[in-house]
């Protein structure tokens, strides 16, 4: 919340403890994000794209996942980020287990 701005090439990630159904919402945000809802093996369960900045609808995932990851508005289409896609991090690019 309060994120005015973000630099490129740069998101926020939020790490839940277990997998659940997660709901966002862009109160006190003022920049559209790209929002990522991603399993725990790192695969992408859906993207809500483009999200309207102030807006007080909950933007939940489809199915339980373990991690969100926040994007500039349009990131993941720049990058072909589809639900066909793997969030990769670390030395051997595994997701934490």
């Amino acid at each position: 919340m309060f994120v005015r701005s973000l630099p490129p090439m740069s998101g926020m990630l939020f790490i839940y403890d277990r997998e659940d159904y997660a709901s966002m919402w862009m109160k006190n945000t003022y920049i559209p994000l790209d929002i990522l809802f991603v399993r725990r093996d790192g695969r992408i369960s859906s993207i809500a794209r483009n999200t309207e900045p102030l807006s007080l609808q909950s933007i939940t995932s489809v199915e339980p996942i373990a991690y969100v990851l926040e994007l500039n508005a349009g990131t993941a289409e720049r990058l072909f980020i589809d639900e066909k896609s793997r969030l990769m991090w670390g030395p051997t690019h595994q997701a934490p287990q």
